[in-house]
């Protein structure tokens, strides 16, 4: 099989830390193999700690760069920020009163940042022709538990939709956090969280059911869809209209 090239969606959490390994050491099914692994660390404006991915993504690349065999040297690793600022505010901060009236007064802040970083993520890989975005588990990127099945199935979709396949490979090996620690402490690489940056909206409490997520992100998606499109053709003025900046016309 030939090379390609790959994006995670990388925090620095030892799950992101754990698919970066994977896909540079080459050692899963659902992983191809690579030759360039793109590392897209997500800003929404709220974190702390900013340089601990970077940080931690040097480390690790090191110590696996220093066990690659010579025939098969370490894909090369490019670390990547993008802003999701402004997509977060007009998918939730903007018009956070409405919409949790519309989801039966539920916090949907972690799914609103969650959706900002990987549409983000999405026009990355198509401007540069990167065809798979992976991504670990819901919990370790600013959420408490692991994505629900609409929700990985509504971004799979919307992915697909632009030609770009995402999948969540620790979803399906990784629920036991033992294997992920063996698997990083059998490379080397840290085990313990405090790689990510710290967001304030981490730690906030939901109670939001999977139907209202999906039902939330029902909603949301065709913006997203038409941002994206009006982006990638430079429709800018459309671009932006799709979530303005400021007090803005409510978008339901």
């Amino acid at each position: 099989m030939s090379k390609q090239e790959l994006a995670i969606l990388f925090s620095g959490s030892v799950d992101s830390l754990a698919l970066y390994a994977l896909s540079a050491v080459g050692r899963h099914p659902d992983i191809p193999p690579t030759r360039m692994i793109h590392l897209l660390c997500m800003q929404n404006g709220a974190s702390r700690f900013k340089t601990f991915p970077f940080e931690r993504f040097k480390a690790a690349e090191k110590i696996l760069k220093a066990q690659a065999p010579f025939t098969e040297p370490l894909p090369e690793g490019s670390f990547v920020e993008l802003d999701t600022a402004r997509l977060f505010q007009g998918l939730w901060l903007n018009q956070y009163e409405a919409l949790m009236l519309r989801y039966s007064g539920k916090n949907l802040v972690c799914t609103a940042c969650q959706l900002a970083m990987h549409t983000r993520a999405v026009i990355y890989c198509i401007e540069r022709l990167v065809p798979q975005l992976i991504a670990g588990h819901y919990g370790n990127f600013s959420f408490c538990r692991q994505h629900p099945e609409a929700f990985i199935a509504k971004i799979t979709a919307f992915s697909s939709n632009f030609g770009i396949k995402t999948s969540f490979p620790m979803n399906h090996n990784f629920y036991d956090k033992a294997v992920m620690q063996h698997l990083l402490e059998d490379h080397g690489l840290p085990a313990n969280d405090g790689g990510e940056r710290q967001c304030l909206f981490s730690q906030t409490l939901t109670t939001a059911t999977d139907n209202e997520i999906g039902n939330y992100l029902d909603d949301m998606i065709p913006h997203l869809t038409g941002y994206v499109e009006s982006r990638l053709e430079g429709r800018v003025r459309d671009a932006a209209m799709c979530f303005t900046p400021g007090k803005v016309k409510p978008i339901l």
